[in-house]
């Protein structure tokens, strides 16, 4: 697959203040490793069939796991929402997702 998905800087310094505080060791790319995980999620496909220029596909599950887990990407996808003045919905392409708020 050569059309590989890149997420910009711009892109990234909006996604970043939804980033968890790095404990520790630096973490993996996040550039990378955020645009790897949207390549797999948008082409539906296998964690292991994960292009090589991502990085490995455990480092973009491990992600997607640790941080689904926590709800960081549902902080995303509604902090990101919120800032259009839409509360309740997020799409994702075809796709439709209702966030609770309390």
């Amino acid at each position: 697959m050569s059309d590989l998905f890149w997420l910009t800087d711009a892109q990234m310094a909006r996604l970043a203040p939804f980033f968890p505080k790095s404990h520790g060791k630096p973490r993996v790319d996040d550039k990378r490793v955020l645009s790897g995980i949207i390549f797999i999620v948008r082409n539906v496909l296998r964690w292991r069939d994960a292009p090589t220029a991502y990085g490995p596909h455990k480092t973009l599950y491990s992600r997607w796991r640790r941080w689904s887990a926590k709800g960081i990407f549902a902080r995303m996808m509604a902090g990101l929402a919120a800032e259009h003045g839409e509360e309740n919905t997020v799409m994702i392409g075809a796709r439709t997702a209702r966030m609770n708020r309390s």
